[in-house]
């Protein structure tokens, strides 16, 4: 089960994970911290979002105010969404949140709405713990805003922004191609902001307590896994190397890791003392993403972490792009020749033109994280790589295949609707050091 740790030993007042996240917040108790409190008019929350700096959490890293006043100067009457369709097997983020803090996310939708100008929200999601929890909390405290919660089917494209769009208008959860984007023309043709619940719960935060507006920006949950450790959700600064993470779950030797999901590629041990920083990452070529960080144990095989990644992609496929289909089981299919040792002398010539021609010809990011991933394995691993073409390497043999989400799937930590007990203890994890 995947456990719950807090970076400092006590709670902050401006943490995502709350004072007792393995308790659903109630609107009186999210009162008590502040929340929903008319201190903050749209045009100051604008200016502090601006002036922190903070990006979305979905994956893409957009600086939050730009997208806010996109929408807003775009005409008409814009609309709303709290993505938390969380995509990726190996993030537990936003479900967590919806469950455990879903006044803290309807805050922020709320909050956005007023930026933008928006008259309408919607609370997209596929879980259906996570939508009784948000249903519970508008039956607590209605906003002025009409919200509605839409339920979809959960794979890995349904919470791409076009896909929450056309789910929402009443289609299927499939992308669509671009332009135009939905700040552009969105639900029901109006311009529409579509948020990660985290981004919004960090909107939230700033407009609650806007001098903290930098620590706010600056942290992000994280979601660790990998090696026979329990997974672990935490929040952490920016700043902390990849490495202390690694400790933090358990696997300190680790022997490199697979970013942001699936999306980030792989890197190696050495990577490790990269921070965790979206710019310091993507200069060294690989990405935060939704926060999803899968460690290899030590004695583990990276070929054996791509193959998993690959063949979770293709399975997922959306099947409407015949590059996408084709494409993504083509590569699935020769990283795992190299995992069987089974590959031809022409797998990794073909792998290297299909990694730098195969992303930016999907409707979505789902090729151009197979591609990526096969791309990062072999510039990272190339002498592993090749050694991989005489017969699969012991750890690969062992390893069995993951079928579907397999090996890459974490779990959601529990959430009670039981009050908090006098008793509960919470086990804070080392000071984490970073950005402020």
């Amino acid at each position: 089960m995947t456990t719950i740790r807090f970076p400092t030993a006590q709670p902050l007042p401006d943490s995502v994970l709350g004072a007792a996240p393995h308790l659903a917040e109630g609107a009186e108790a999210y009162r008590a911290t502040g929340g929903y409190a008319d201190t903050t008019r749209p045009d100051e929350l604008l200016h502090h979002l601006a002036a922190s700096g903070l990006r979305g959490r979905g994956g893409a890293g957009f600086p939050v105010a730009v997208k806010l006043r996109a929408v807003r100067d775009r005409g008409g009457v814009p609309v709303v969404v709290a993505n938390g369709e969380e995509g990726e097997p190996g993030s537990v983020k936003d479900r967590w949140l919806l469950r455990a803090r879903p006044h803290l996310v309807l805050d922020g939708l709320v909050r956005a709405a007023a930026v933008t100008g928006a008259v309408r929200g919607y609370v997209y999601l596929s879980d259906p713990v996570a939508g009784d929890r948000i249903r519970q909390a508008l039956a607590e405290r209605q906003p002025q805003l009409p919200v509605e919660v839409v339920e979809t089917a959960h794979t890995y494209v349904a919470g791409e922004e076009s896909a929450v769009v056309r789910r929402i208008d009443g289609g299927p959860a499939l992308p669509t191609a671009k332009p135009p984007r939905p700040f552009e023309r969105g639900v029901g043709g109006a311009p529409t902001l579509v948020s990660n619940v985290e981004t919004l719960a960090r909107i939230a935060l700033t407009a609650t307590h806007p001098g903290l507006r930098q620590r706010i920006a600056r942290s992000t949950l994280v979601t660790l896994s990998g090696g026979s450790a329990a997974p672990v959700l935490t929040e952490v600064p920016y700043g902390v190397p990849l490495r202390t993470l690694a400790a933090v779950l358990g696997t300190p030797d680790a022997a490199g890791a697979l970013m942001g999901g699936l999306f980030g590629g792989l890197v190696d041990a050495p990577a490790l003392d990269l921070p965790l920083d979206p710019d310091a990452l993507a200069a060294a070529g690989t990405a935060l993403g939704c926060g999803a960080i899968r460690f290899l144990a030590a004695g583990s095989c990276p070929v054996t972490a791509a193959a998993d990644a690959v063949g979770h992609l293709a399975a997922e496929s959306a099947r409407q792009c015949g590059v996408c289909v084709s494409g993504t089981a083509a590569v699935r299919d020769a990283v795992h020749a190299l995992a069987a040792g089974t590959a031809g002398p022409d797998t990794l010539t073909h792998l290297d033109r299909w990694s730098q021609g195969l992303p930016g010809r999907g409707a979505c990011g789902l090729l151009d994280a197979a591609a990526g991933t096969a791309g990062s394995l072999l510039r990272t691993f190339p002498e592993l790589v090749r050694s991989h073409l005489g017969g699969p390497c012991p750890a690969c043999a062992a390893a069995p295949r993951a079928e579907g989400p397999g090996r890459l799937a974490v779990a959601v930590p529990d959430v009670a609707d039981a009050p908090p007990s006098r008793t509960r203890t919470r086990t804070p994890l080392p000071v984490l050091k970073g950005t402020p």
